[in-house]
């Protein structure tokens, strides 16, 4: 890690483990509780522990191009070994899966990745690919569109979230719920994807149903 990048952090983080040292030194002995786990996309715009305004301990965190969740069984297994350590193991009560607009990833989907110079992005992206299809026939265009896949994409994550055996028996057995969420970056709003009513609403304190 280049030194710069050490000295930028340095103040931060004395005042930090300064101010927070009770909760550190608690956490180091007394292990993790999160009550959520957030799976986000690797953007640096989206912080999942500014969107929360949780604190360590709060969140266990997966961040990855487009916010994926490869379905089981197809030999992508790290973001799968995540989610069964958080519902199996810290027995998390939320799931989170948050998009964000102006994603590179979805861009990328929707515009085309070259296999031979970025074959990896090109693999993981077709995993967002039925979102992008279904849009796709709807004949949206420009932000209208890629708004439309990044929601799709949440919600075909969800979908994928479902295919493993933990959370299907959490969701079961009535102790985890699963959340739906986009970012907007030009807005500084976020929503939530409402069952009821089938699509992305703003959250507010007088909306607080942000789960399916």
């Amino acid at each position: 890690m280049p030194d710069r990048v050490l000295a930028r952090s340095h103040a931060h983080r004395t005042e930090f483990f300064e101010n927070e040292r009770e909760l550190l030194e608690s956490l180091a002995g007394h292990g993790q509780f999160p009550d959520a786990m957030f799976i986000g996309c690797s953007d640096s715009r989206v912080v999942p522990e500014i969107l929360t305004g949780a604190r360590p301990g709060d969140l266990f965190v997966v961040r990855v191009v487009a916010n994926i969740v490869p379905p089981y069984g197809t030999g992508q297994n790290a973001v799968g070994a995540a989610v069964e350590f958080a519902v199996q193991r810290l027995r998390v009560e939320h799931l989170i899966i948050c998009g964000h607009t102006d994603c590179g990833g979805i861009k990328a989907l929707d515009n085309g990745v070259d296999m031979v110079t970025e074959p990896a992005t090109a693999n993981w992206i077709e995993f967002a690919r039925p979102a992008q299809s279904q849009v796709a026939a709807l004949g949206l265009t420009g932000d209208a569109r890629h708004r439309a896949i990044v929601e799709g994409n949440v919600l075909l994550q969800l979908d994928n979230l479902r295919t493993y055996a933990a959370v299907s028996h959490a969701l079961a057995e009535n102790r985890l719920e699963l959340h739906g969420w986009v970012y907007d970056l030009a807005e500084l709003q976020l929503r939530f994807y409402d069952a009821g009513q089938d699509r992305f609403v703003i959250f507010s304190p007088s909306n607080p149903q942000a789960s399916e």
